[in-house]
């Protein structure tokens, strides 16, 4: 018997049939081990309905659904309501319908940016201008694009001063009177109240010089779209050398501090109230210098 047993597994043949057998064995069990696991389901959470930007996330806005692990694969996703309620879909993110909530998709409240003032150069100052529907072309410029600020004036002798004053201007962000973005949100309407964008520091002071001389000069800057295509190196500029001297001759004699503090309430927003009125965006401003003209010229005479 001993010797029989000897003799079948010394044969070479039988060796190589056994080896075959328990390698088919381990290749079945092996490969119905790794189906199993692509093919298991797992219960994840999904949204339900689509969720716009900077939206905080409830219950209602969960369902779950069994799907199979190779579905998922080795993505990162929040696997229970608990985990999800309370967080806010990140602001440049619209959460499609059916989507699983992935981790890079929400964030705490206090993490929430605002998209506009990212990737903005060093030594740039924001301008929050006001603006209305007639003023952004009926609400057609939108973030990204990029504008020319036209000059419009009345020149000493009387004769109207009209060119391109700035050129290349990149439109930050349109927000409605309540702060709100006016294009993150694709199932509500809203009104653009003022027009972000950011400029140089000798481009900005500029900028404010010619809001400062509204009341006697009649200054309007008009905003329109830029219909150039823009590469990189085409930056902000001043586009006409006259309206730079025309707008530094007539305030050469006005303190920055002046300036700065009588055109402050254009840009930062604070004075907004051609939004009810059919005229550029200007006549605010024209109204603001005009008073304070009028109450520098008192302080003089009653000095």
């Amino acid at each position: 018997m001993k010797e029989s047993i000897k003799k079948f597994v010394g044969n070479k043949n039988t060796v190589t049939i056994i080896g075959v057998i328990l390698a088919v064995i381990i290749l079945y069990f092996g490969y119905n081990i790794r189906i199993n696991q692509k093919v298991a389901l797992v219960r994840v959470p999904y949204a339900n309905q689509t969720i716009q930007p900077k939206t905080a996330i409830t219950a209602d806005m969960i369902s779950y659904m069994e799907v199979a692990g190779e579905f998922i694969g080795n993505a990162s996703y929040y696997s229970s309501e608990d985990e999800i309620v309370g967080k806010y879909s990140n602001y440049n993110t619209m959460i499609a319908e059916g989507s699983l909530f992935y981790t890079d998709l929400l964030i705490d409240e206090d993490d929430l940016p605002d998209s506009a003032f990212l990737d903005i150069p060093n030594n740039y100052t924001v301008i929050n201008y006001g603006v209305n529907m007639d003023s952004t072309y009926a609400n057609s410029m939108m973030p990204n694009d990029y504008i020319n600020i036209y000059f419009k004036a009345n020149d000493d002798d009387g004769s109207i001063m009209f060119g391109k004053f700035l050129s290349n201007i990149k439109i930050l962000d349109v927000k409605d009177s309540s702060g709100q973005h006016v294009f993150e949100n694709t199932e509500e309407a809203r009104t653009p109240a003022y027009m972000l964008f950011a400029l140089p520091e000798d481009m900005h002071l500029l900028f404010r010089k010619a809001l400062y001389l509204a009341g006697q000069y009649g200054v309007q800057l008009i905003l329109v779209p830029n219909t150039q295509e823009l590469t990189d190196e085409d930056a902000e500029m001043v586009s006409s050398e006259d309206i730079q001297s025309f707008i530094n001759s007539k305030t050469t004699m006005v303190s920055v501090d002046e300036i700065l503090t009588t055109t402050q309430s254009k840009v930062d927003g604070s004075d907004n109230s051609t939004n009810t009125t059919d005229n550029d965006t200007t006549t605010t401003t024209t109204t603001t210098t005009n008073n304070n003209n009028n109450n520098n010229n008192n302080r003089k005479n009653n000095d």
